[in-house]
């Protein structure tokens, strides 16, 4: 009974989701025709996470490690566990951000629209490609942009989930443009929904985001990347205790 509950609480979240993304369509259309508006089709995007999340009891909190001012610009390394994590990073970064992620979204019916105008798709079989969608991270980030991007490159198929190694790519590239680094990390958000949900189903409940200080990154060199990921990995780690379910932040 419990399963069968779960798995109609799931199908209600798909509608809320692709609800919320058609009534907002021609808002998101509209500010994705020009980069300049890209700030405004971000906004819109924090409330569909938000509102389609909200409808079927899921809500989201941060604990911050300080303050963080948004006028600024950095890479955020979140763990990756669930389709939640994504709506979490739109709500939690109250400035311009996009994401990078892997190719095939952008042939998605509803996230093709977002990675064919702000984010960033990339294949990371391709050398080409991932060079290409660096070199345009570059950019987006020397325009006071930041960067969401997950360092573990997707979702492990592992149950329960375990904190994946992490790709060098976003650690040199936080080296070479001077950009802090924000480690981000969640140990309870796949209980409520892990992966899509299609195979646990889904539950309402409250994500809680741990919000690590930003890393600074002006004193290092190319050399230090992979002791930055280190660093970064054995931050997030030392938050997540995934077996037994437990998280080790209140």
């Amino acid at each position: 009974m419990k399963m069968i509950l779960r798995k109609v609480h799931v199908y209600l979240y798909v509608i809320s989701v692709a609800l919320g993304y058609f009534i907002l369509w021609p808002f998101f259309y509209y500010f994705s025709r020009k980069p300049e508006r890209y700030s405004t089709l971000n906004s819109f995007r924090r409330i569909w996470g938000l509102v389609s999340s909200a409808f079927v009891g899921i809500f989201y909190r941060f604990e911050y490690e300080q303050p963080i001012d948004w006028s600024k610009p950095y890479i955020i390394c979140p763990n990756h566990t669930s389709n939640l994590d994504i709506s979490a990073m739109c709500i939690l970064i109250k400035s311009n951000c996009c994401f990078m992620g892997k190719q095939e979204l952008e042939e998605g019916l509803v996230t093709g629209l977002f990675f064919r105008t702000v984010d960033i798709p990339v294949n990371r079989d391709s050398k080409m490609s991932s060079f290409r969608a660096f070199k345009k991270a570059s950019e987006k980030l020397q325009e006071g942009i930041s960067l969401i991007i997950f360092p573990e490159g997707g979702i492990s198929d592992h149950y329960p989930p375990q904190l994946g190694s992490f790709k060098n790519g976003p650690f040199r590239l936080a080296i070479e443009l001077k950009i802090p680094i924000i480690p981000v990390a969640s140990a309870n958000t796949w209980q409520i929904l892990w992966d899509t949900g299609t195979k646990h189903g889904s539950r309402p409940g409250l994500c809680k985001f741990k919000v690590h200080k930003p890393i600074e990154t002006a004193h290092m060199n190319i050399d230090d990347a992979d002791a930055l990921r280190d660093r970064v990995f054995d931050v997030m780690n030392h938050d997540l205790r995934f077996e037994g379910a437990v998280s080790t932040f209140a």
